[in-house]
C-alpha cells in the first residue's frame, strides 16, 4: 500500500467506539441466532459494535432438577417463573456489565402485563 493511499484511510477511519453490551437473560439462547447470525447485526457483531452474553436462570437454580419455574401459588394454568434464579443472573449480569466499564445499566424485563406498546403509543 502506498503512503499516500494509507494516509487517506487512516484519515477516513472513524473513532473507536465502545461498543454496546446486552446480556440477555433466557432459558433459550438459540432462539438468538436469527440476530447473531444474520444481517446487519451479524456484521456490526463481528465488527465489534455490540457483543452479547446469555445468562441462562437454570444455572443460577439451587435444587438437583435446576428448576426455574412453578405452579402459580393459589391454583390456576401456567407456571411462573421462580424469582430466586432469576434474581441471581440479573444480579450476575450487572456486575459483568459493571466490571465491563458500564456507568448504568437498564434492564427491560418483558412481560405479559402492563400497556400494550402499539405504534399510536410510540408516536407520542
Amino acid at each position: 500500500m502506498t503512503g499516500n493511499r494509507l494516509e487517506n484511510e487512516l484519515r477516513h477511519e472513524k473513532p473507536v467506539e465502545k461498543p454496546l453490551i446486552a446480556d440477555v437473560i433466557t432459558l433459550f439462547p438459540e432462539t438468538f441466532a436469527a440476530v447473531t447470525q444474520s444481517g446487519i447485526t451479524r456484521r456490526a457483531l463481528e465488527e465489534e459494535r455490540w457483543q452479547i452474553h446469555y445468562w441462562n436462570p437454570r444455572d443460577f437454580a439451587t435444587d438437583n432438577h435446576r428448576s426455574v419455574d412453578d405452579r402459580p401459588y393459589g391454583g390456576g394454568p401456567g407456571m411462573v417463573m421462580l424469582a430466586e434464579p432469576l434474581a441471581a443472573a440479573v444480579t450476575a449480569a450487572r456486575a459483568r456489565q459493571q466490571e465491563a466499564g458500564c456507568k448504568q445499566s437498564r434492564v427491560v424485563y418483558l412481560s405479559t402485563q402492563g400497556r400494550l406498546l402499539t405504534h399510536q403509543r410510540v408516536m407520542h
